[in-house]
């Protein structure tokens, strides 16, 4: 997969490369990654590429001509790609979403700055925009490097093991289980018993269960959008039964030593 990033800033971009999965995807091949720079664009003599808004108001808009000769530079290479603008404006990037572009042979990011881009910018050469959250950031580089890091993680041998990708959070739509390692006991905490035993059937079933039971509790929105079928509505109860016996014990216990 080739990302093109269009951004004032491709240091920012570069950093990401230099590290973990994103530097081993690019060492084998995997991923290819290329930006351009709007600056590198301008036609004036101060190499200008923001100007104050019309109708006035803080703060300043990147122009049209260097950023949309950028962005038409960036498509002139190899096949045709879609462009999407990073902005808070756009629907959500999600997982779902993720799997989507990953499947794309290319793509071009446009990072924003300053109190955003010229709407001509929107309304010419891009084709969607997305939004990492609904807060404010100082550019589009983090979004790129978060949409960058997602993709990259999907793509067939990236991880080494693909099957680490598909226990990601959100990868069937739940909040991941919880992990465990060595030693069996820190603290007072054991790891749960099932995870010893080594039956792969009781583990696959207590995993499942505490991944719709984290998704309920702490994401219920995400169940909202789906249908459990019979086994997955039976683990979520077992899990709520337990989380309510739990909190009963507890309760009890807390009881016993007030009155002590």
């Amino acid at each position: 997969m080739r990302i093109d990033v269009v951004t004032l800033f491709p240091e920012m971009v570069r950093a990401l490369t230099g590290f973990g999965i994103q530097s081993r995807a690019l060492e084998q091949g995997l991923l290819e990654l290329a930006t351009w720079n709007p600056r590198d664009y301008t036609r004036d003599r101060n190499g200008s590429v923001d100007d104050r808004p019309y109708g006035g108001g803080p703060g300043m808009v990147m122009q049209v001509q260097p950023l949309l000769d950028a962005i038409r530079a960036a498509q002139a290479v190899e096949q045709p790609a879609p462009v999407i603008y990073l902005s808070p404006q756009g629907p959500p990037f999600t997982q779902d979403k993720a799997r989507e572009l990953a499947g794309l042979e290319r793509l071009i990011l446009v990072a924003g700055r300053y109190e955003g881009v010229d709407e001509r910018i929107i309304d010419l050469v891009i084709d969607e925009e997305l939004s990492i959250g609904d807060f404010v950031l100082s550019g589009g580089e983090l979004p790129v490097l978060v949409v960058t890091d997602a993709l990259t993680r999907l793509l067939p041998g990236a991880l080494g093991d693909d099957a680490s990708a598909q226990a990601d959070s959100f990868m069937d739509g739940l909040l991941d289980f919880p992990h465990y390692t060595r030693p069996d006991e820190i603290h007072g905490s054991r790891v749960p018993e099932v995870l010893l035993g080594g039956n792969h059937a009781d583990i696959r079933r207590w995993r499942h269960k505490q991944a719709l039971g984290r998704t309920w509790q702490r994401r219920p929105d995400l169940l909202q959008a789906r249908v459990l079928d019979t086994e997955q509505q039976e683990l979520l109860d077992e899990y709520i039964e337990e989380l309510e016996q739990n909190a009963g014990v507890a309760a009890t216990a807390g009881t016993a030593d007030t009155e002590d």
